[in-house]
């Protein structure tokens, strides 16, 4: 299988990392301890401790490989450094809804650092699809499982 990279903001890139460090230097050490600490209770096929503990631990350790994963895979999108008259990756689009007559702006970022509440959407997401490509002007129908949802692109800008 041919490793594929997939593209993150330099933000995503500094998010995942924080967090793949914090886990190796704190969660990490501090699972060990408590397992230590329960190994002294004795009998580990009763202790609840160990058990949880060590899935806990499975867990962490889980994600810790998830993360070096994606850092692995990833190739770092310079956004202040994009000059396109179209939307793509890294775009942060302010959009029309006239349905309900609200403006909303999202950043296209990785499928990763994807967050809806932090205004960020992933490129392959339904809204990122149909934003590609698009210019100010343009009008964008998402294909959403309520049914479709029209915006207006307002404006977009590239900005880290």
């Amino acid at each position: 299988m041919a490793n594929i990279e997939s593209p993150i903001t330099k933000r995503g890139q500094q998010e995942v990392q924080t967090e793949l460090e914090s886990l190796i230097r704190n969660d990490r050490e501090e699972i060990k301890q408590a397992i230590s600490e329960a190994r002294a209770l004795g009998d580990l096929s009763e202790n609840a401790e160990y058990q949880y503990a060590k899935e806990k631990q499975s867990h962490i350790e889980g994600r810790i490989s998830h993360l070096q994963g994606i850092l692995a895979t990833s190739r770092v999108i310079e956004i202040g450094k994009i000059n396109s008259q179209k939307i793509v990756f890294g775009a942060t689009v302010t959009l029309f809804d006239a349905a309900k007559d609200t403006t909303l702006t999202y950043q296209i970022v990785g499928n990763d650092e994807a967050d809806i509440n932090k205004g960020r959407v992933s490129f392959l997401s339904p809204l990122g699809k149909a934003l590609m490509g698009k210019e100010e002007g343009d009008e964008v129908i998402v294909k959403a499982p309520k049914g479709d949802i029209e915006y207006e692109v307002e404006s977009f800008e590239f900005i880290e």
